[in-house]
């Protein structure tokens, strides 16, 4: 609160302008609004283009999401639909694109299933050579753990996946050939809801895990090799569907949604050492948001992520210089 003493001598108080009002807002582009709900984005450089992944469906939650795959020749300056991924049996979500070690394109992907009596939720693997022929779905994981992101280190791939049943946690896990998945870390958090994650690997060896917890703060998890032992802190603010990238320069930028004064998708710088969140750039944005992802590439940072700020749920992408990015 800021005061201000008028003639008579008495003090008056005024809200402080929320920060975010006071940052820069970076530009963005809607690159998809042709289905009634789009949303829930990644983002890749595949074999010179860039490729977006986000859930094309009815509603936010509705019975009929597919996973539809955009493609970009020129930088993310014009898009067009290459694949529609979908599936009798469940509401396909949150997709997530990869690069594997031989080469191959892989998209993540969780079904809401339609028959729950197995379990709520499988989570799928689909492999593609061009980025726009996949093949038949693999189911990976548990039954009812979502697989949330997954992250090659050298040739390991390793993955969050939260709890969709009453019992909350987070489970971490290992694979080998980036298909089949065994748990490495049964119980990785159980501090009350925690669900959605960020993961990366540090040149040191160190793995973070940035961890969504409703509806509280978010939690830094840290650990080094073999990834048994992690010390979690809380973070300084709240956050939804997190991704993260370390730059060349050693600093680490987070995406995430932000509910201080008002939901909105933002960039943060990351503070491992005392962590917290400094916000430091807004993405137009408003109302159902989030889920963005990143690609660092010839010095531009891109991003994706959906926003219905200009009234329906729609995609966008923006391109960001690195020397731009405020400090």
């Amino acid at each position: 609160m800021a005061t201000q003493i008028n003639r008579r001598g008495k003090q008056h108080f005024y809200p402080r302008k929320p920060r975010f009002l006071q940052l820069k807002t970076a530009k963005a582009r809607c690159i998809w609004r042709r289905g009634d709900h789009n949303a829930f984005t990644d983002l890749v450089w595949f074999r010179d283009a860039l490729f977006c992944v986000f859930r094309e469906a009815y509603a936010h939650v509705s019975p009929d999401g597919a996973l539809r795959i955009l493609k970009s020749h020129n930088g993310g300056k014009d898009w067009r639909s290459v694949a529609c991924i979908r599936s009798d049996h469940a509401d396909l979500r949150d997709g997530k694109l990869i690069v594997m070690p031989d080469g191959r394109l892989q998209l993540l992907g969780a079904g809401a299933l339609h028959d729950r009596s197995q379990g709520s939720h499988q989570s799928y693997i689909w492999l593609s050579d061009d980025g726009e022929h996949w093949s038949d779905a693999i189911p990976c994981g548990d039954s009812s753990i979502w697989l949330w992101r997954l992250t090659w280190q050298q040739d390991t791939a390793w993955a969050v996946g939260y709890s969709c049943s009453r019992d909350r946690f987070v489970r971490l896990y290992k694979s080998d050939d980036g298909i089949t998945f065994a748990p490495w870390v049964s119980t990785l958090n159980n501090a009350g809801y925690v669900n959605e994650s960020g993961l990366l690997f540090l040149p040191d060896g160190r793995a973070l895990c940035l961890l969504r917890r409703d509806p509280h703060v978010g939690l830094l998890g840290i650990a080094n090799p073999p990834y048994f032992d992690w010390q979690w802190r809380e973070l300084n603010k709240r956050i939804g569907g997190p991704a993260c990238i370390q730059l060349p320069d050693g600093r680490i930028l987070a995406a995430v949604r932000l509910y201080d004064y008002k939901v909105r998708t933002s960039l943060c710088w990351l503070d491992i050492d005392n962590a917290t969140l400094r916000e430091c750039l807004v993405l137009p944005s408003g109302g159902d948001t989030s889920y963005p992802g990143l690609v660092l590439h010839q010095g531009r940072l891109h991003i994706s992520y959906y926003s219905s700020h200009q009234g329906k749920t729609a995609v966008y992408h923006s391109a960001i210089r690195l020397d731009d990015l405020p400090a």
